[in-house]
């Protein structure tokens, strides 16, 4: 049942790699990896170089949200608006296949992302700032382990925006509302974890604006509200089911090849 996946993947994978502002904007991300580091070494920071690479992977997180909402945005509304979902739709393939190809192409361009930021970020840091040390930073082995902790929260960060992206796009077909959306659901997460304080409304811990960004658990082992890592993870793994789940209903039950 599953043994033309792997060709649906590469498919997916093809149609977004083909496309030459996917490379434009893998080459914005790789160049303000490095420009990063360079200018903080032309300022004279006094960093070291862990801590350089923390600055310059919070800076391009950023960039690389709105390049992975785009892509999740467009995987699936793109084919509508062109009409090349037709092309898909008449293979002898279930639509679950063909819809979870496209979300594993999404995850791999997330971890790509994440990939160069970490290679070109750490290795511009390492060159511009090998031995330095700033006062307060910690031991060298506690930097490196936060950097690549908050490295990983950020790529969770990604994928929860991206799938909200790409839920948004198969239910209203509609690139352009998924991209707002989500992006208004990154830019503004902290100011709705502010008014709905868990501390305050109890039922607040549920909500998922308040468990995107794990980097809080880096620091303290107690989350929103009091909960703990185990808790925040549940809540991301329920509403990552949630919104797979209604992204497969609107794919597989909608007359999408009219």
């Amino acid at each position: 049942m599953w043994s033309s996946f792997p060709r649906l993947v590469a498919n997916e994978n093809m149609k977004i790699y083909f496309r030459v502002r996917t490379w434009i904007m893998l080459a914005i991300l790789v160049f303000f990896s490095a420009a990063m580091p360079a200018m903080l070494y032309v300022t004279g920071a006094a960093m070291d170089a862990w801590t350089v690479f923390t600055w310059t992977e919070s800076f391009t997180l950023y960039l690389s949200a709105i390049f992975t909402v785009v892509i999740a945005a467009d995987i699936v509304a793109g084919e509508f608006a062109t009409g090349t979902i037709k092309l898909l739709l008449i293979r002898p393939l279930r639509r679950g296949k063909i819809l979870m190809s496209k979300w594993v192409a999404v995850l791999l361009f997330i971890l790509l992302c994440a990939v160069l930021t970490a290679l070109v970020g750490i290795a511009l840091a390492q060159l511009f700032f090998a031995g330095a040390s700033s006062m307060g930073s910690g031991s060298g082995a506690s930097s490196i382990s936060s950097s690549l902790l908050l490295l990983l929260t950020d790529t969770i960060q990604l994928v929860m925006i991206a799938l909200v992206a790409f839920m948004l796009s198969t239910v209203f077909r509609s690139g352009s509302l998924a991209i707002g959306i989500s992006l208004l659901v990154l830019f503004t997460k902290d100011l709705f974890g502010f008014m709905l304080n868990p501390d305050k409304y109890a039922w607040a811990k549920y909500i998922l604006f308040l468990h995107i960004d794990l980097s809080g658990y880096i620091q303290s082992p107690i989350g929103p509200g009091g909960v703990s890592l185990s808790f925040s993870i549940f809540i991301l793994a329920a509403y990552s089911l949630v919104f797979l789940l209604v992204a497969w209903w609107a794919f597989a039950k909608r007359d999408v090849a009219a």
